[in-house]
């Protein structure tokens, strides 16, 4: 189900709970506490343009597996029926075709959906072939295992933050960040990190497909204070989240960048502010951008697999 917003997923996810040797490259209430019809508003109010949806068999079919994959959980139809756009046979339709085809799977004693093993396997190469994740576990590992507090690896997905690899602190926290989660850019450090090296054309569009939802008193809500901000990044290749998605949640972040200015994804290192203070995060800057960097150097020698 695609919305004009860069949370799309994170949305819906919300409304039901469930280069050898190159130097570092130099470059200018809680949900589950409300009933569905006022979850339902709520995303109502955060989507303040009409919904645009998928064109075509193959778009009703994504919009169907993006629905199911973002709630997840198995979902009964009537479920379904009451998040999609499509007519009740229509999306009757959609559902028997795609668990024909192995995309979702039906639980008969439970009379649920979930995604199928096709669906998962498809999951699987697309991540090992186009996330950096694979070429950057060493590095976030060793980096976690120093820092002693969440790591986090995302990329950019129009406009929206994808969260591809994340390693927990020796004291996990919980936070709404998980790998696969879709997280919005304009509120999250790494989003910012990635944002901000944007060529000016292609950032002015992802502004405008922010939400600005205001999820805590500290979060941007107009693209102006934001592209205020991201020319401090650019400036300083830093980036920071001052509690501006989750209450008492901070982090450090810088891009990945290419030989290019590109960025390829961005790191984090996230803690709480019982923890540790934005000035305490500042100290980690070198080894976060060293990492980043030596990501980078790694991306830039990969050779995507020939199968």
């Amino acid at each position: 189900m695609e919305v004009p917003h860069s949370e799309t997923d994170f949305q819906i996810m919300e409304l039901c709970g469930e280069a050898n040797g190159r130097s570092t490259v130099s470059c200018t209430a809680p949900w589950e506490d409300r009933n569905d019809d006022e979850r339902k508003a709520r995303v109502a109010q955060m989507n303040t343009q009409p919904p645009r949806h998928g064109d075509g068999t193959i778009g009703k079919a994504l919009d169907v597996l993006d629905l199911v994959a973002g709630l997840e959980r198995p979902v009964r139809f009537s479920e379904l029926l009451a998040l999609s756009h499509h007519p009740k046979a229509t999306l009757y339709r959609l559902i028997q075709t795609l668990t024909n085809l192995g995309m979702l799977r039906y639980d008969v004693d439970r009379q649920t959906y979930a995604p199928g093993l096709r669906l998962v396997r498809l999951a699987h190469a697309a991540w090992r072939q186009s996330s950096l994740a694979p070429i950057a576990r060493p590095y976030i590992d060793a980096l976690s295992k120093t820092v002693g507090e969440t790591v986090h690896l995302a990329q950019l997905d129009g406009g929206q933050v994808l969260y591809v690899d994340k390693r927990n602190a020796a004291e996990p926290l919980e936070m709404f960040s998980q790998a696969g989660k879709i997280g919005p850019g304009y509120c999250t450090g790494v989003g910012k990190a990635m944002l901000a090296f944007l060529p000016d054309d292609d950032r002015a569009q992802a502004l405008a497909q922010q939400a600005y939802f205001a999820h805590t008193e500290h979060t941007h809500t107009d693209a102006g204070t934001l592209e205020s901000e991201l020319a401090e990044v650019r400036r300083n290749q830093i980036a920071y989240d001052r509690e501006e998605h989750e209450p008492g949640i901070i982090c450090i972040a810088v891009p990945i960048l290419s030989e290019t200015c590109r960025a390829l994804g961005a790191l984090s290192i996230t803690t709480s502010i019982a923890r540790k203070s934005l000035t305490d995060l500042s100290v980690l800057a070198p080894q976060l951008q060293a990492t980043a960097n030596d990501i980078a150097v790694a991306t830039a020698n990969w050779q995507f697999p020939s199968q």
